[in-house]
């Protein structure tokens, strides 16, 4: 990369400076083998790139003082992103997963419907369970609440309470989260 070019927009992003935009009065100065060759101006070290036909990098910019290597930007950007996709891959999204249930569940489908929970909070996922009220269940919230607290327990080893069952109109939500 010459001297007069501009930083490529991917470097502006990131706010890593190459060759003529490294700013600080003085550097320590990396070469291309991991060397060490010193504190000095921008302006040497960038003879220093220029020799060596690579780019002035600045790897550190927080340190005192600033740390730039002499190596290849595109190099050194393609090894950036490969590093960036690596951690993005091995980063876990939690998901929230919602199970309905209403109070006068059968015993079988009320055992689906927890196998199923199981299944998410292993997995590392949230469960948000709802419990529907329609029609007269709505007068009896009662039998809906205990319902879930026998739930809560039953899944107890594999998962906690993040919030207790809150009443929102004509259902009651509970959180679910796994336990690490």
């Amino acid at each position: 990369m010459g001297q007069g070019q501009a930083p490529p927009p991917s470097a502006a992003k990131q706010r890593i400076r190459i060759n003529q935009y490294v700013r600080a009065a003085s550097i320590r100065l990396i070469d291309e083998n991991g060397g060490q060759l010193g504190v000095m101006t921008p302006q040497e070290a960038m003879q220093f790139a220029v020799k060596a036909e690579l780019d002035l990098v600045e790897i550190a910019p927080t340190a005192t003082p600033p740390v730039c290597r002499i190596m290849d930007f595109s190099k050194f950007k393609y090894e950036q992103e490969k590093k960036d996709k690596e951690a993005r891959k091995k980063q876990k999204t939690i998901q929230l997963k919602e199970i309905k249930f209403h109070p006068n569940i059968d015993e079988h489908d009320y055992g689906f419907k927890k196998k199923h929970i199981e299944n998410f909070l292993k997995r590392g996922d949230k469960v948000k369970v709802t419990m529907v009220y329609r029609g007269r269940e709505k007068a009896n919230t009662e039998s809906g609440r205990m319902l879930l607290q026998k739930l809560a327990e039953e899944i107890s080893p594999i998962g906690l309470v993040e919030s207790a069952p809150i009443k929102d109109r004509n259902q009651l939500i509970m959180i679910l989260q796994p336990k690490h």
